[in-house]
């Protein structure tokens, strides 16, 4: 490898280009901050997701000035949501429409992070895919930039920032690095497998729910729909040994209605093994983390998406608005962590016990209505954003 080269100083180095990532720097750089973001992975790389987008999610991207490209990359409206219980029950829930979401949207990931990592950039935020993050820059107990290789060239690089963020995902780096430490960890997870497949239902959301065992159809992108499977996580090493035949037994059992044929399937079944929810310490002296580097859970409620796009914004404003010299900004940053944790432990609670699969359906039907109403308050926050910017700036 080449000599280290050093750059000049930047407000804020981002690492990891994903959801929470290019938001959060999207939002830094258009209120002028020099920022860096530096990503792993090629440009336009898929990555393991149930797409959907809940209401808040929606909300952000409009507020952004973003959902329109969503909308043209032909990702369909989803204006219902179906629930089915087991052979029966069978409910179905128009979505409310608003100015801001005017329906639901589940963008491939390829298609949304490249939105949110082009739109950062012509914010002017500098992007750097190829980039793995080897070791931190400190001052003492503060961090203050960090180190990195550029994949392709080999090339050695270091760069100071007034904030390392780490939005790099559940085994984050820099949450290792600056040795953040989990303030909680669930106990229940559930693994998933699933394939996208073309020729179903385009406008709505269907969910499915048998005791042990949950399947969902969420639309996306390319005409094709996301088909997933749940299980519980012990069953994961089993179902892997023969992936497409166990997708296809998995959605027998919980979604028998579905007419699916597996020569039809684009692409290889993926599968997720589980793992448990936590949430880190995420902010400490020259350093923050957001996305899934600092709160994570359980993807059966499908609204990881949505947490990463609330919480952007959450930490874009808190180091916005504080100064890094004075103290405010490690009040400001404990401020993001103490908002972030009020929104999200009603959901994260609901989850690891929908998680767990040790429910019956009667119980599961009023697990679902609960996780419905816990969203409504982080709803009225996002709304309640512009409301407050609108305020400050008079």
């Amino acid at each position: 490898m080449s000599q280290a080269r050093q750059t000049s100083h930047w407000d804020a180095i981002v690492v990891g280009a994903r959801c929470a990532g290019s938001a959060t720097a999207l939002l830094l750089a258009r209120a002028g901050c020099r920022v860096l973001v530096l990503e792993a992975g090629r440009p336009g790389a898929d990555t393991l997701s149930t797409h959907a987008l809940m209401r808040g999610g929606v909300i952000q991207l409009h507020r952004w000035g973003l959902l329109d490209e969503v909308v043209a990359a032909g990702t369909p409206a989803i204006t219902r949501s179906d629930f089915q219980y087991g052979m029966q029950t069978r409910e179905s829930v128009e979505i409310r429409s608003g100015a801001a979401a005017p329906a639901l949207y589940a963008p491939r990931r390829m298609i949304l992070d490249a939105i949110l990592t082009g739109a950062a950039a012509r914010a002017g935020a500098t992007v750097w895919h190829g980039a793995k993050v080897t070791g931190l820059l400190r001052d003492g107990g503060r961090v203050t930039g960090l180190r990195w290789v550029d994949r392709t060239t080999g090339t050695v690089h270091a760069a100071h920032a007034s904030l390392v963020i780490g939005a790099d995902g559940r085994r984050s780096t820099v949450a290792e690095l600056v040795g953040a430490p989990h303030r909680q960890t669930g106990s229940s997870s559930g693994a998933v497998l699933l394939g996208y497949w073309p020729g179903l239902e385009r406008h709505a959301y269907q969910w499915f729910y048998v005791e042990g065992g949950s399947a969902g159809v969420v639309p996306t992108n390319d005409g094709l729909a996301c088909v997933w499977a749940g299980m519980p996580a012990a069953q994961f090493a089993t179902a892997t040994q023969r992936p497409d035949v166990a997708l296809q037994e998995l959605l027998a059992h919980a979604a028998p209605g579905l007419q699916l044929y597996p020569n039809e399937r684009r692409g290889p079944v993926r599968g997720f093994a589980g793992f448990p929810g936590f949430v880190r310490r995420s902010s400490g002296p020259g350093w923050a983390l957001v996305g899934d580097a600092g709160y994570f859970k359980d993807p059966i409620t499908a609204h990881g998406m949505t947490d990463a796009l609330r919480d952007a914004e959450l930490l874009a404003r808190a180091v916005i608005s504080s100064s890094d010299t004075d103290g405010g900004r490690s009040a400001a940053l404990g401020e993001y962590e103490s908002i972030r944790d009020e929104l999200s432990a009603p959901l994260r609670d609901l989850t690891e016990r929908i998680a767990s699969y040790q429910w019956d359906l009667s119980e599961l039907r009023e697990l679902l209505a609960a996780l419905s109403r816990a969203m409504r308050p982080e709803v009225r926050a996002l709304l309640e954003l512009d409301e407050q910017h609108a305020t400050e700036a008079a």
